[in-house]
């Protein structure tokens, strides 16, 4: 398919050799706590490798002693052969044990980390980040961690032990013999190294691909009812049928050059063993070597050629676990960019807020507001309208610092924002937005949400003030009834009402609705409002108005245009001014009229 042969490969899976280096420097950092676990696996290790070459060693003086018709060295070999056996069992299960609790423990407290960063980073990041690219730092990158911890890290490490102890053994036995057998090393070296090179990339394709197809699938699960509605159900299966055999010719092809290398370094194992036994048996027959001795560097030589293929093999799983890693780290170095002052100071629980010359743009885009100048009085009620992407959004979410200004400073009793406790900040500006999320668990557990120490009874007294208590009262289980995922079980109002429960249990001294009813329907959008009209009393509160009856209600209307605050004042005052407001209240009022009315 074209769409393969257009695939690219993901060049942030490539480590350049000084990337890699780090890498492997804060690893190894990173591992420091589980030091005693690792060197007692490494040792485990080296010994199970140097019992392991010996076996052969033992099997080559059995034959030499049956040579010699040695009943006493044969009765000792066999012995020695069945203890070592034994005991490389324990010690190979240990040493697995003790390299994956090592590695587990550090995956462990990775994902806490990068958990914890997530959780911590602005919201400047999230708009630069694609969900599906910081849900894979998570998932693939963690895979191809565990993956490595789980398999790869033993193989990798037994197999070059293996290798080095196994061609030290053979030097030791004959170097005549282990000089010939060298013969071969060259054309294992370049065919490795081809396969390395070509592997990667047939790898890299695989897991772009399956990305891809992944994506795909996702996006047909969750626009099912789109895709049936308008009969796109053919449509879409060859779109996903395209991304499918992408990814079918990617692992052909990456079959392909596994079929070719394989048989490469088996051809080269079987060619230097006939050798081996071919110049050692002319060696035996000239008395230069014992036919035990040649036995033993045929049986040893199995073990030369195996780890070089399973190092190969293994090097794209490296690669990839030091490229989610290097990731990971990537995303631990990301800078907050609403930071906690150093010293930061407690905001007062009530307060005035005051907005000066503030200007902002998000990322590196056009200004979104520009020389912005507000006063919103204790306890007062202000509506901020406007057209859709003028900024009024934007205006709110500074005012609860989810972003700081370009310019000018936002104030909370004479208090810069900058420069408040995170804690004080978000128990004193509290921002309900269209839809509330809805974690799993019970309704108790999402109003908790707000506030982790709340007691039942705090709970229970945050509902009844608004008065919808009852409401929840009347569900199967009650406050402790399971909403399930993303509350599927409660109904668009009571998820709206879960979220104003969390704002009365803080008890803020500002509180931010962003248009709370504009997605629900008159009936329950009257149980809402009246929730927030009990809610609203005696605070601050900001409503980002869709829906200009509730702006009538307010005691001032700040009309956001252009980025800029272009008219404030009473609803009544700015219906009389004839300005943006006046055209805004009109067209709001037109589109209210019934279908079919003509009017008085």
């Amino acid at each position: 398919m074209a769409g393969w042969m257009s695939a690219g490969v993901d060049e942030d899976s490539k480590l350049d050799k000084g990337d890699a280096q780090k890498v492997v420097k804060r690893t190894a950092a990173l591992l420091r706590p589980y030091r005693a676990l690792v060197i007692r696996a490494g040792t485990l290790l080296v010994v199970w490798t140097g019992l392991l070459v010996t076996l052969p060693v033992l099997f080559g003086k059995a034959i030499d002693a049956i040579d010699r018709g040695d009943s006493a060295v044969l009765n000792r070999s066999i012995v020695a052969y069945v203890v070592i056996a034994v005991a490389n069992y324990f010690l190979w299960r240990s040493a697995i044990i003790s390299l994956a609790r090592a590695g587990e423990k550090f995956l462990r407290d990775l994902r806490r980390r990068v958990f914890d960063k997530l959780l911590n980073l602005s919201m400047p990041f999230y708009d630069r980040e694609k969900a599906g690219v910081i849900v894979s730092r998570m998932t693939s990158d963690i895979d191809s961690l565990a993956e490595l911890v789980q398999f790869g890290l033993q193989m990798f490490l037994s197999n070059i032990l293996l290798l080095f102890g196994v061609a030290i053994v053979l030097a030791i036995l004959s170097w005549q013999l282990f000089l010939v057998c060298l013969v071969s090393v060259p054309l294992v070296t370049i065919a490795s190294r081809k396969f390395q090179r070509d592997s990667n990339d047939a790898y890299l394709r695989v897991r772009d691909g399956i990305g891809a197809t992944l994506s795909s699938l996702q996006e047909g699960l969750a626009g099912v009812r789109v895709i049936q509605s308008y009969s796109r159900t053919k449509i879409e299966s060859e779109r996903f049928h395209a991304t499918n055999y992408s990814l079918f010719r990617s692992h052909m092809n990456s079959t392909r050059i596994a079929a070719w290398y394989l048989p490469v370094v088996d051809l080269a194992g079987i060619t230097t063993t006939a050798v081996a036994l071919g110049i050692g048996g002319w060696m035996v027959n000239d008395g230069r070597l014992s036919l035990g001795t040649v036995v033993t560097f045929v049986l040893l030589l199995q073990n030369l050629f195996e780890p070089v293929q399973q190092l190969s093999q293994l090097f794209n799983m490296v690669q990839s676990a030091a490229a989610g890693l290097n990731k990971l780290y990537s995303l631990l170095d990301e800078e907050i960019e609403v930071p906690e002052a150093v010293a930061p100071v407690e905001l007062p629980s009530r307060a005035d807020v005051l907005v000066t010359g503030v200007g902002f743009s998000y990322a590196t885009g056009p200004p979104v507001l520009r020389g912005v100048d507000l006063h919103i009085g204790m306890g007062e009620r202000l509506a901020l309208v406007g057209p859709t992407g003028a900024g009024k959004s934007t205006l709110a979410k500074l005012i609860a610092r989810l972003y700081d200004p370009t310019e000018g400073s936002i104030e909370y009793g004479g208090i810069d924002l900058r420069l408040a406790s995170r804690a004080s900040l978000r128990d004193r500006i509290i921002v309900v937005p269209q839809e509330g999320h809805i974690f799993d668990g019970t309704v108790r557990d999402n109003i908790r949400v707000a506030r982790a120490s709340a007691t039942d009874e705090e709970i229970d007294d945050a509902l009844h003030r608004i008065g919808v208590h009852h409401r929840f009262v009347a569900l199967p289980e009650g406050i402790d009834t399971e909403v399930r995922e993303r509350g599927s079980r409660l109904s668009a109002g009571e998820r709206q009402l879960v979220s104003l429960a969390r704002a009365a249990l803080v008890d803020p001294g500002v509180l931010i609705l962003d248009e709370a009813t504009s997605s629900l329907d008159p009936g329950t959008e009257a149980v809402v409002e009246a929730a927030m009209d009990v809610l609203m009393t005696d605070r601050t509160t900001i409503v980002i108005a869709h829906r200009l009856s509730t702006a009538a209600r307010c005691d001032r209307v700040g009309v956001v245009d252009a980025g800029m605050l272009a008219e404030l004042g009473t609803h009544d005052d700015l219906v009389g001014l004839g300005g943006r407001y006046t055209a805004l209240f009109a067209a709001w009022q037109g589109a209210q009229e019934p279908i079919g009315s003509t009017g008085p």
